[in-house]
């Protein structure tokens, strides 16, 4: 599978939630909006459609950030592409709340645990500039 993760940037701060079991992996993790590249979806489009799906907020400036090629969650093995973007407008909705709770901007130094495995990923490119990992 092929999926798509965005670190949304506001102010110097994340926005993350907690993921619920209706998720099938990562339960009780905090994670970035996100989810799968639909059949013949650009990348840019799958992370606006996810974050407006997720929690209604508009972004923009949506950059690559890193590739991932991740096993930790097996049998589910994914092709992770992280992604970031600045907050452009909207105030979070937790509108998928079967898969989500807790939606907050948290400060990259103060972030809450434990970290779903793309987006302890994605903190990593952040802060190193790294973009390949092959976990």
């Amino acid at each position: 599978m092929v999926g798509v993760g965005v670190m949304i940037i506001k102010n110097g701060k994340v926005l993350m939630h907690r993921r619920k079991k209706n998720t099938g992996h990562g339960i009780g993790e905090y994670s970035f909006p996100g989810g799968h590249l639909e059949y013949m979806e650009s990348i840019e489009n799958c992370a606006r459609r996810e974050t407006q799906e997720e929690c209604g907020l508009d972004i923009n400036n949506i950059k690559f950030q890193f590739f991932a090629n991740i096993r930790q969650y097996a049998p589910k093995h994914y092709i992770h592409i992280g992604v970031t973007a600045d907050w452009k407008g909207g105030e979070v909705k937790n509108l998928e709340p079967d898969k989500a709770e807790l939606w907050n901007w948290y400060d990259l130094d103060d972030l809450p645990k434990p970290l779903f495995e793309f987006s302890k990923l994605g903190i990593e490119s952040y802060k190193t500039g790294k973009n390949y990992f092959d976990s």
